[in-house]
């Protein structure tokens, strides 16, 4: 595809150290495209830089985290403005879910390649608030709320393995209310996931069979225990992606999640405390550069 403007959005941020802006001169240097740069610090965010862009750029390219991706995302939920992703995080859960590169001079090029096209891709809304990955409750939030940020810099993922098993120790389950396209569900789990991405921010492992990021729909996914043969299950179904009986899995359209009391849960990157959660999927939502052949092109 042809841009006649590119504004990069650039977290220095992120877990790698690179030299971008040398590898981004170098790629677009001898092309027709013009490109502008923001740095993002200290009281200019991704999402406030985001918003600020929109009509006056062809295409903003994101290079950092999942966490600088999804406020990118939120900004221009509801508009036109196209975005394209250059990993450069830890996990690269939205570009591993896309095929997009993880290599960064070829997720630029990506930005001037005949061998590119924009996705239409769903969305979530959580309390009216735009997400775009997932919605983390239990050992989940807990093992992303309690990595440590020089240990995950140090070695990588690996960091939210070590914490999650300090976790399961210590798990407790959480009665859930769970109203799922209008049916009362009610469930006690140790995780509670809404997602609308499958990817795990690992290879191409997914966290269930069949979940979509352009399918119209959100899955909710309860892990009941923490024993050993119900993570030998989940580790099973993760690698083999088929179905278990330790995990409950529902797509929907919407979800209301109601607990006992209030919570601490992820939206995204965003640690947030609620109570009752109203969630419902905004299919088709954004637009993201995506290579030929990812899988979200079938």
């Amino acid at each position: 595809m042809k841009f006649k403007h590119i504004h990069f959005i650039i977290n220095p941020a992120s877990g790698n150290e690179e030299p971008i802006l040398s590898y981004i001169n170098q790629v677009l240097d001898h092309s027709d495209t013009n490109w502008d740069v923001t740095i993002t610090k200290r009281g200019i965010s991704a999402g406030e830089t985001a918003h600020t862009l929109i009509g006056k750029t062809d295409l903003i390219a994101v290079y950092g985290g999942d966490g600088c991706v999804t406020e990118v995302a939120s900004a221009i939920f509801g508009t036109t403005m196209p975005m394209a992703v250059i990993p450069g995080g830890t996990a690269n859960v939205m570009a591993k879910e896309l095929a997009i590169p993880i290599d960064t001079k070829e997720a630029i090029q990506l930005l001037i390649s005949e061998q590119a096209s924009f996705k239409t891709m769903d969305m979530g809304l959580m309390n009216d608030r735009p997400f775009l990955l997932r919605i983390n409750l239990g050992i989940m939030a807990d093992m992303i709320l309690q990595t440590d940020r020089n240990l995950k810099d140090n070695i990588g993922q690996l960091a939210y393995g070590i914490t999650a098993i300090k976790n399961i120790a210590n798990a407790e389950p959480i009665k859930y209310r769970l109203e799922i396209d209008g049916q009362l569900i009610e469930e006690s789990g140790v995780s509670l996931t809404v997602t609308n991405s499958g990817n795990i921010g690992i290879g191409d492992f997914d966290l269930q069979p069949g979940i979509s990021i352009t399918d119209g729909f959100l899955d909710v996914i309860l892990l009941k225990d923490t024993d050993f043969v119900s993570l030998l299950k989940v580790a099973g179904s993760t690698l083999l992606q088929n179905d278990t009986d330790a995990i409950k899995h529902w797509s929907c359209k919407q979800v209301t999640i109601t607990t006992e009391h209030e919570q601490h849960f992820i939206c995204d990157d965003y640690e947030e405390t609620a109570r009752v959660l109203n969630i419902k999927v905004a299919p088709a939502a954004i637009k993201i550069l995506v290579p030929q052949n990812s899988k979200t092109n079938a």
